[in-house]
């Protein structure tokens, strides 16, 4: 059940790195010049980001399992329809289905997670392989993107979802057990206030590295956060239950998720143009110089699994503290570089990253009862995919406003803001330091063994229903 839910989660990972490595192809296949490309990645962020908090919610009330076929279909379908694609128009809408479907999938592949294996080491242990996929994925497709589009062309950076999705398609209905919470109903004027504001968030920042801040968007989706805590409070079958933000651990853990997507999207996405940019390397070299992080990242993150000996304050500490560390040797590049510099600072980034990403998804998940686990889920899912949209858009603004000041050769320039933005994200990290150590317990709480929701695989909670 485990390896069929991790494969559908690193699915919805890679796509999100892999389209970057093809993207000068398709811009020169469907004849396209200008900024107009990136249109097809804003589309899946946009879609994706809005839609985790009320899919989460949806798989706890419609059923995780039935949720989760539905999600894998449509990520099927919508693979289908990107290869396929002959103009820009159509790619941009299939991509915004795909980022639907990875909305769906995400929350409700990992609620079931939580579900099957009960609080403490176990659940533990699952999340650690968890986040290994997670940090696999995200690494792994810059460079299988670049090896799949010079080999059998960039249709197949999105058909090679279609087998992959028709297998788990059909051995799920055998391996996962379908279970939903007993509510009242579905929030859909929460869910209507929510998704448009963070859709906003998320487009907001993904336009400030090129068209700098506008005010007035990021106005509109205060309005209707504020819309929706309103709601939430009157709503007699809440989309956010406010109870669940009473948890010091459950928002600790939320806010390390935000911090850490901030940390690591916004070196990456640094590094990506320094490499690119000032050095000249080509997707694929520096695919392969990630492996590097890749693999450090994926055995902390299968060591994480050891949080209830070691304290997750102190593994989650330990991980932003490796994230600031390797931020601050990137600051030592110029337009001349080390391999091993570069080397040990992507394995020691790799190490804090899978610490930090297994820890605080441990804690955003703790206490967490059966009803509300898709919803927690969502949650969790969320905060890093809004942490990853401001990391990019802060470091990318850092960056440009470096170079343009500094002036000069444009490669002198570009390094200068680059180590700026390789600081900024050092700052991220002592940030995340600061909530590791003040709202995380030194260790996850036991659940209770009085209520049957706590209680995973070896007692399946009451309110689970299985055919």
């Amino acid at each position: 059940m485990l390896a069929l839910l991790g494969t559908a989660f690193f699915m919805t990972i890679l796509d999100g790195t892999s389209l970057l490595s093809a993207l000068p192809s398709i811009e020169g296949d469907l004849g396209l010049r200008g900024p107009a490309i990136q249109w097809a990645v804003t589309a899946y962020a946009l879609a994706f980001s809005g839609l985790l908090l009320p899919s989460g919610r949806a798989a706890d009330v419609l059923g995780r399992r039935r949720v989760f076929l539905a999600g894998m279909a449509l990520r099927v379908l919508s693979s289908l329809l990107c290869g396929l694609a002959p103009s820009l128009e159509v790619l941009v809408a299939a991509r915004a289905l795909q980022g639907v479907s990875a909305a769906i999938i995400a929350p409700a592949a990992l609620s079931m997670v939580m579900n099957a294996f009960p609080e403490g080491p176990e659940r533990n242990r699952a999340l650690g392989v968890w986040g290994g996929l997670g940090g696999f994925g995200a690494t792994a497709g810059l460079l299988l993107g670049g090896l799949i589009t010079d080999t059998l062309g960039w249709q197949w950076v999105f058909w090679v979802n279609v087998p992959i999705g028709t297998t788990v398609l059909l051995l799920a209905p055998a391996l996962l057990h379908e279970s939903r919470a007993h509510t009242r109903g579905f929030d859909l004027a929460g869910a209507l206030a929510i998704t448009p504001a963070l859709v906003l968030l998320v487009y907001v920042l993904s336009r400030v590295p090129s068209d700098g801040f506008d005010g007035r968007l990021p106005a509109a989706a205060a309005v209707l956060v504020a819309l929706f805590v309103t709601i939430e409070r009157r709503s007699a079958a809440p989309l956010l239950p406010l109870r669940l933000l009473r948890s010091r651990v459950l928002v600790g853990g939320n806010l390390l998720l935000l911090i850490a997507g901030m940390s690591v999207d916004g070196m990456l996405i640094t590094l990506t143009s320094h490499v690119q940019r000032v050095l000249g390397w080509s997707a694929v070299q520096f695919g392969l110089a990630a492996a590097a992080m890749t693999a450090a990242s994926v055995a902390v993150a299968l060591f994480s699994r050891h949080v209830t000996t070691w304290g997750i304050r102190r593994l989650a500490a330990s991980g932003t503290v490796l994230l600031g560390t390797a931020c601050l040797l990137l600051t030592r590049f110029s337009t001349d570089y080390s391999l091993g510099l570069l080397l040990l600072a992507l394995l020691v980034f790799g190490a804090g990253m899978g610490t930090a990403a297994v820890c605080s998804q441990i804690s955003a998940l703790t206490g967490v009862t059966q009803r509300d686990s898709g919803l927690a889920a969502g949650l969790a899912d969320t905060s890093f995919a809004i942490g990853t949209a401001l990391g990019v858009a802060i470091c990318s603004s850092v960056a440009t406003a470096r170079a343009s000041a500094i002036g000069g050769p444009a490669t002198l320039a570009l390094s200068s803001g680059h180590r700026t933005a390789f600081a900024t994200a050092a700052v991220f990290a002592a940030a995340g330091l600061v909530v590791a150590l003040t709202m995380l317990g030194k260790r996850p709480s036991r659940p209770d063994s009085r209520n049957p929701e706590s209680r995973g695989a070896g007692g399946r909670p009451a309110s689970a229903t299985t055919p």
